[in-house]
This record gives C-alpha cells, structure tokens and sequence, in this order.
C-alpha cells in the first residue's frame, strides 16, 4: 500500500510552478528521503500532503485515499504528523505544556504519559518549566518532531529535521527515527539538505528538479550505482576480456569504445583468491591479467560520490544525469601497470 502518491500534481503562483505535474509515490514503512535544491518544491509537496495548501490540479492521496474526497479531520489526515518549516510552538508554554495542548486537542487517550514518553524521546525531559521562548534552535527542532509524533502517526512529513541540532543530538534523533520505523512501523518523509544521514537511514529515495521529480529509487539502486568499479585497459583487450570473464566469475565486465575493460561486483563476484562475497579489488583484476600474460597499460578505480551523484541529478552539472549516467567527477586513483 502507498501511505501518500501524488500523481501530476501541480502549483502555481502567479506564473510561477513551484510543482509540475510531479509523480510520487511513498510505500508503507518507507523512510522516504525527498532531496532537491532550496526552491524546488518539497516544502510545497508537504504543505499539500499536510493539507494546509490546496493544489491547483493534479491529485494526491494519503493511505489510498484520494485528496478531493478527504475532509479537514478525515481519519486519514489524523494518522499523520507533520514539521513543515518552523515547528508550531506556544513561546510562553514549557515543552511538557505544548504536548498537552496538542494531544487534548486530538484526543489522545491517557494524554500525559503519552507525552512525557515524548519528551524522553525528544530529549527534553529535563526542561521543566522553562518556557518554549528561551529553547535553543536545536530545542525546539526536538519539539517540534515530538509535537508530530503526537497521537502515534502512521506517517511522518519532517522538513529539515536536523536544523539547529549538533553531531550529537542528530545522531541521537536519527536512531530515533529509525527505531521508530523498526519498531512503530511509521513511515517517514524526510527532506534534508544532510546527505550522509539520509544516506544511513532512508530506504527509498526522490529527487525534486524545479518542481519535477528527477527519479525514485531504492537505497540498494543507489549503491549500486554508486559502488566503485575498475577500469583497466591492456595491450589485447578481447583476450583480456575473455580471461576476466573466466577467472572473475560473476563480476559484470563492460568494453568501453576506447577499449578498456570496466569491472564491477556482480552478484556472486569473487576475487581470484577465492574470497567469496569480498569486495573485487585491483589486485584480483592484476593477478588474473599478469598471469596469463597480458600486458596492462591502465588499471584504475573508479569511485562514484554519493553526494556528487545527488548534486548531479538535482541539476548541479551542466548536462542531465540519472541512474546509469556517467559521473564526470568520478575521483580515479590511477596505479602503476604490473607487466
């Protein structure tokens, strides 16, 4: 079941379009990285999902549901927490006051445990009465996730979520997160400008371009298309060829128009020492080369950048780039032939 689809949503302000016919889709128990430049509609996104703007056409759907047939408190809207931007906090209130006024407002059974087990979670227990006003940046960005995670959501829309939070504290809110999708199962939204957290957390991914979607893809496509891979060009290129084939079995191969042998871990890959489910290195591709006799003029690694990959598909380079595209600032680690 998808949580939220969006299919050809658009809006529009004035002649601007912040979304263009956009097309989404978020699985339950998906920790949904939405990634894109400043600008590119993923507020936009959340605010119509979140039900606070209204799209000027196209449609979305939360939890299967169509948005022209969800009224303002439909159950559907009620399974959902939301940090949109700036989290919604009475400044004269304490962390614990602000939780209580929220689950009173939804209802929430029992509503004072519930909310002191939130403070715990968002590290605020130790506040007291202190007042929301005199919280760091960082604080309040911990409350304003607790305050989604109010009423026990299925599904969660976090916009910047580790704004204002030191290393620590984002670490400490990421493993939050993560347990809990493992353990709630509550699906997860999140846009962020923190590549690295996203890439240790995330199961699927989005890529937002001027209010397009760029591509959706999984964390495994990711990596594979990111993983390293070795480059090696030699004196007899299809004798080489045949020989990797061989002694490399299950790696993929792939002769470049310049003549030169592209090598990767296939599944089942193993180096030429035997090493089952080990990475291929430059020494297996060598050995199998330099014993058989060929010639090895170039023998390089080839490591793509996580980073460099999303700036790239978020219109970063001068040429469009995707999944399978040439990565021209692949980093080469260039080492001397073995003959």
């Amino acid at each position: 079941m998808n949580v939220l689809e969006a299919r050809s949503l658009t809006k529009t302000y004035g002649k601007k379009r912040a979304l263009d016919a956009l097309d989404m889709s978020v699985r339950a128990g998906d920790i949904y990285g939405f990634v894109g430049k400043n600008g590119a509609g993923k507020s936009t996104l959340m605010k119509i999902a979140a039900g606070l703007i209204e799209p000027t056409s196209g449609e979305i759907s939360l939890f299967d549901k169509a948005s022209g047939s969800i009224a303002p408190f439909d159950t559907a809207f009620s399974r959902m927490g939301a940090l949109i931007e700036d989290p919604g906090i009475l400044p004269t209130y304490s962390a614990f006051e602000n939780l209580m006024c929220k689950a009173i407002a939804l209802g929430v059974p029992k509503p004072e445990p519930h909310c002191r087990e939130l403070l715990e979670l968002a590290g605020l227990e130790d506040t007291g009465h202190q007042p929301c006003k005199k919280f760091s940046l960082g604080m309040k960005q911990r409350l304003g996730i607790a305050l989604a995670l109010v009423g026990g959501p299925d599904l969660l829309l976090l916009d910047e979520p580790f704004n204002g939070l030191d290393p620590e504290a984002t670490r400490a809110m990421r493993s939050t997160l993560m347990r809990l999708n493992r353990e709630r199962g509550i699906s997860m939204v999140i846009s962020t400008h923190v590549l690295d957290q996203l890439d240790r957390m995330a199961t699927r991914f989005g890529v937002i371009r001027a209010g397009r979607m760029v591509l959706e893809f999984s964390v495994e496509e990711l990596h594979a298309e990111c993983m390293s891979s070795i480059r090696v060009r030699t004196a007899d290129p299809s004798r080489s060829l045949a020989l990797l084939e061989e002694r490399i079995p299950g790696a993929a191969l792939r002769m470049e128009p310049d003549g030169a042998i592209t090598i990767s871990s296939g599944s089942g890959a193993q180096g030429t020492g035997g090493r089952n489910g080990s990475a291929l290195s430059t020494e297996d591709v060598s050995r199998a080369l330099a014993d058989a006799g060929q010639v090895i003029l170039e023998l390089t690694t080839i490591e793509r950048d996580i980073e460099e990959h999303f700036v790239e598909l978020m219109g970063g380079a001068d040429e469009p780039s995707g999944i399978g595209a040439e990565n021209k600032g692949a980093r080469r680690a260039k080492l001397r032939p073995r003959v």
